[in-house]
């Protein structure tokens, strides 16, 4: 048995730090959209108990990927005796905020739970895939969602369609080092769901990121001049939205060409969601 599933990218619309917990984690609100730019996972079903990636993935080792780690997860969790080979095409950038190593274990765990015919329910497929990183779990929701916490405290949130223009400044920013940065605002006041519409949104990450890497400043400025431009995640993907496919690739041909980057559309949904039981 053979299945080809979509990982989807995700944007923050917004990111507020709201304090910092004992553990070191920080406290954030965030607005989770969906887009359709995907990675592509191709799974296998195998008898033997093993668990491979089939191919290569630069800076990636098979025992560090979290596609691997995620089967091994449920394997060990749900007690199989199945196996699976994982094959991963790569379209989301690495590095960029947009969320494609936590997209590619959460498209594991759901593709393998029907896989493996485990049955496992969305709530507990959300307990495993927060144990692999903090922003796997909204993958599995399924929906676009208002988070809290450290990003696993849910809320579906209904947004309209839209378009995007997502660019790719060319350099690498680490998670850990931003966080831990000192000039960190760490105390954004929490706003409530029903406030989103009517509050001025940004991400509390990015003044870090732009003083210590200016070409993200620069794309943010270069895509600010054609609409509302911010960072997504902890960068280094910045995005802009459009009401519309035609506006958004205008915008995407009037970039300097050097300004590598694509035009998506916003999804209602996670293309799983129905894979999996309530």
């Amino acid at each position: 048995m053979k299945l080809a599933c979509p990982a989807p990218a995700k944007l923050n619309l917004f990111l507020h730090v709201t304090g910092r917990r004992e553990d070191g984690y920080h406290e954030l609100q965030t607005l989770f959209r969906f887009i359709d730019l995907n990675d592509t996972l191709h799974f296998s079903l195998r008898t033997d108990g093993m668990v491979h990636r089939i191919n290569d993935i630069e800076g990636v080792p098979e025992d560090q990927d979290l596609c691997v780690r995620a089967a091994r997860l449920l394997q060990k969790e749900s007690g199989s005796s199945l196996g699976v080979d994982i094959e991963v095409e790569k379209r989301i950038p690495m590095g960029g905020g947009l969320g494609g190593g936590s997209s590619d274990a959460a498209t594991t765990l759901i593709a393998v739970n029907r896989l493996w015919s485990l049955g496992l329910t969305r709530s507990r497929l959300m307990e495993l895939g927060l144990k692999l990183g903090a922003d796997v779990p909204v993958f599995i929701f399924g929906e676009n969602a208002f988070a809290e916490g450290v990003g696993e405290k849910l809320q579906a949130y209904a947004l309209p369609p839209a378009w995007y223009v997502v660019l790719y400044p060319p350099v690498h920013v680490p998670t850990a080092k931003i966080f831990s940065h000192p000039e960190l605002t760490r105390d954004s006041v929490s706003i409530i769901i029903r406030a989103l519409s009517t509050q001025p949104l940004r991400n509390d990450l990015q003044a870090v990121v732009c003083s210590l890497y200016p070409e993200v400043a620069d794309y943010i400025a270069e895509l600010g001049r054609h609409g509302r431009a911010m960072m997504t995640g902890s960068g280094a993907c910045v995005f802009a939205e459009f009401e519309s496919r035609e506006k958004a690739y205008a915008v995407l041909q009037q970039l300097p060409r050097s300004m590598r980057g694509v035009a998506v559309q916003g999804l209602l949904r996670h293309p799983l969601h129905d894979w999996v039981p309530d």
